[in-house]
C-alpha cells in the first residue's frame, strides 16, 4: 500500500509524535495553518469516515479521547478545532482517515482558519 500515514506509522517516513499507543498516532503537521497544528491518525487503515463501521468506531472514540488529552497537554484550553477531510470533494489529499488538531490562537468562524 502506498500510503503516506501507512508510511509514518511503520516508521518508513519520520514525524514529530506528540502522541502515540497500540492504536493511534499523533504528530505535529509539517505544514501547520496553526501555531499548534497536529494530525491524529488510527494506526489501523481506514481509507476515510465514510469506512467507519461497527468494527472500526471503538478506534475512532479512542482517537477522540486521545484528542482530548493531546490538546490539553498542547495547552490549548481556551479551545481549538477538530477538522477530519472525507473524500476528494472533502478536499481529503491522504486517503487515511485523519483528523486535524487546529489552535493556539483565536480561530474565526469561518470553517478553516
Amino acid at each position: 500500500m502506498d500510503c503516506l500515514f501507512c508510511k509514518i506509522i511503520a516508521g518508513e517516513i519520520p514525524s514529530r509524535k506528540v502522541y502515540e499507543d497500540e492504536t493511534v498516532l499523533a504528530f505535529h503537521d509539517i505544514a501547520p495553518q496553526t501555531p499548534v497544528h497536529v494530525i491524529v491518525i488510527p494506526k489501523q487503515h481506514i481509507s476515510c469516515a465514510a469506512e467507519i463501521n461497527e468494527d472500526n468506531s471503538a478506534v475512532v472514540a479512542h482517537i477522540f479521547e486521545v484528542i482530548a488529552k493531546v490538546a490539553k497537554e498542547l495547552g490549548l484550553e481556551n479551545g481549538y478545532r477538530i477538522i477530519n477531510n472525507c473524500g476528494e470533494d472533502g478536499g481529503q489529499t491522504v486517503k487515511h482517515l485523519h483528523f486535524h488538531i487546529l489552535g493556539g490562537k483565536k480561530l474565526s468562524e469561518g470553517l478553516v482558519k
